[in-house]
């Protein structure tokens, strides 16, 4: 594959405010993403700002301790039209540390009660070393369809 992102669009009958709001809540996150991966936000205050992290504890049944954690910085914030965040880690001596991957959603408002929301994940900054060992995408091509249908979920209130 030469491309190094992939991305999914959806279109929900709800203002673009709604869904930045559902988005910009870390408490959400693990009901959007549908994988069963990301558990439960450690950091619960919402996302308002470039350079903020927040930390989420994770499961992954190939990750060598099965339960973890990851810290996400804020790369993209621009409300009601666009968040994005890194996956990184936090070391034992307080460092973040990232490994080049990007979640972003991009929210494009059809009228006053409808937006095209575009979720792309960007794995084009991974250094080689982490691709010996992590397969990018880490996840099939319908997962992001799936977070999406998720999201309408939750932003629509069903």
């Amino acid at each position: 594959m030469d491309q190094e992102n992939v991305s999914a669009t959806l279109t929900v009958a709800v203002p673009a405010a709604r869904v930045f709001a559902v988005l910009a809540d870390p408490t959400a996150h693990s009901a959007i993403d549908g994988t069963g991966w990301v558990r439960e936000a450690v950091d619960r205050a919402p996302l308002t700002e470039v350079g903020q992290v927040f930390r989420m504890d994770m499961y992954h049944s190939n990750h060598p301790n099965g339960d973890y954690q990851v810290a996400n910085q804020v790369q993209v914030c621009d409300p009601p039209r666009a968040l994005g965040w890194l996956t990184g880690q936090e070391k034992d001596d307080g460092r973040l540390e990232f490994g080049g991957w990007l979640w972003r959603y991009d929210l494009a408002p059809l009228g006053p009660s409808e937006t095209a929301v575009t979720l792309t994940y960007d794995w084009s900054a991974v250094p080689q070393a982490i691709r010996e060992y992590i397969h990018f995408p880490p996840f099939g091509p319908e997962h992001l369809s799936n977070s999406l249908r998720h999201l309408a979920g939750l932003v629509s209130g069903g």
